[in-house]
């Protein structure tokens, strides 16, 4: 256990020197990234709660999170479970290539927020997204791949960031560290965009975060606001009742509504993960309610959100030590955060690939829309994690050409 950590930390060293040493284009390309200081941080969360008890399932305060750091061993580590993710796992376990994926949230990808289906060949036009979707996975996990629920917040990816020469790329989640021979970055296009909220930026790392995961344990028994009306601003929340002492979810739309049938509720969010968070008794509830700013000292933190209820004439501050923002309905920048300065991006954020979908980086492939084309289709998705999966089993296995299909028995 010592030597994982160790190595955590390790890794986060060399993430702090790869972005001191990263060119300014890299940074403006990715202007919500996670500073090496907050990575440094979540390392340092990691070793703190080892020695933590877990949380108790009816407890919403004073509780800790355990370490359970499993180190999985593969070929092939995907990070994202869309439909590109997918049909590259499908493929490489097909060529009896070990493959994990490690998925954030399935319910909150493009496609799976996708009510119907009508372009898709060979599936019925009444198909969701969720349901296609939910096929894909199946169909790879009956190959052999296997599929985690897990928020990725660092990678490395060469042996000098590693040490081992033959797992040369390791992905760091709070539960598992995966070390794999070859990494796809297939984590989609549906992260904040636009302009930051004031003090947004600023304090990003020093209490205000994108990801309750990595960060949530930072708050036990503290007091903090979730912004979003979204299922994965939910299921986020949700995480952090198990640490903050009060929780304000804040919603600039109605997300439940009376009518002469009676209580209606938002049929685009998740119907169950919005009852258990409506159950928690540490959770307030501000709907119709916009952010206004955070305010905050980078040196010291978040000390509050100014926020304004719908009809009222004047600004209202909730005093809070963390702000964790998330978008009303997702948005169309990159999901590169976690990548940092690791692989080159496009000026629009995108990772940029050749013709294999080979990254700058030696064994790191990316597929769909993370690599931000004109062309965000599932259907382009599918053909990107074919086209990988099999650029990958030629590379592992040092051939000279494409091997086409393999025989599964």
């Amino acid at each position: 256990m010592t030597e994982i950590i160790s190595r955590l930390m390790t890794a986060s060293s060399l993430l702090l020197l790869a972005l001191l040493s990263s060119t300014t284009s890299v940074r403006t390309a990715s202007a919500f990234v996670t500073p090496a200081s907050t990575l440094q941080q979540r390392s340092d969360n990691l070793l703190r709660n080892n020695a933590a008890p877990p949380p108790s399932a009816s407890s919403s305060s004073s509780s800790s999170t355990a370490l359970r750091m499993e180190v999985i061993e593969c070929d092939v580590a995907i990070v994202g479970g869309g439909p590109a993710g997918c049909t590259c796992a499908l493929y490489t376990s097909r060529a009896d290539l070990s493959t994990v994926i490690l998925d954030k949230n399935p319910a909150s990808g493009a496609l799976a927020i996708t009510s119907h289906i009508a372009n898709y060949p060979g599936v019925d036009r009444t198909m969701s997204g969720a349901e296609l979707l939910e096929r894909m996975k199946d169909q790879a996990v009956q190959y052999g791949t296997r599929y985690e629920r897990a928020q990725v917040f660092m990678i490395d990816v060469k042996s000098d960031e590693t040490g081992d020469e033959r797992y040369t790329k390791c992905v760091y989640t709070p539960d598992y560290t995966v070390k794999a021979r070859s990494l796809v970055l297939a984590t989609g296009a549906m992260g904040r965009v636009g302009k930051p909220f004031p003090g947004e930026k600023e304090l990003l790392g020093s209490g205000v975060s994108y990801c309750a995961t990595c960060d949530g344990a930072f708050y036990r028994d503290a007091v903090v606001a979730v912004y979003g009306a979204s299922t994965e601003a939910i299921e986020e929340a949700l995480y952090l009742t198990k640490f903050a002492k009060t929780l304000h979810w804040i919603t600039s739309v109605d997300i439940s509504r009376e009518t002469e049938s009676g209580l209606e509720r938002n049929k685009v969010l998740d119907q169950d993960l919005l009852a258990q968070l409506y159950d928690c008794e540490n959770v307030e509830h501000l709907e119709q309610t916009r952010l206004v700013e955070v305010q905050g000292d980078p040196m010291t933190g978040v000390t509050g959100v100014k926020v304004r209820r719908r009809g009222a004439q004047e600004d209202e501050l909730i005093e809070v030590e963390g702000a964790f923002i998330y978008g009303a309905g997702g948005g169309s920048k990159p999901m590169t955060d976690f990548c940092q300065s690791k692989v080159e991006l496009d000026e629009s954020g995108g990772v940029i690939v050749d013709e294999d979908m080979k990254t700058s980086c030696d064994g790191v492939f990316a597929i769909g829309d993370i690599r931000n084309t004109d062309y965000k289709q599932v259907v382009v998705a599918a053909s990107d994690g074919c086209i990988a999966a099999m650029s990958i089993e030629k590379f592992l296995n040092n051939r000279k050409m494409v091997k086409v299909d393999w025989i599964h028995k």
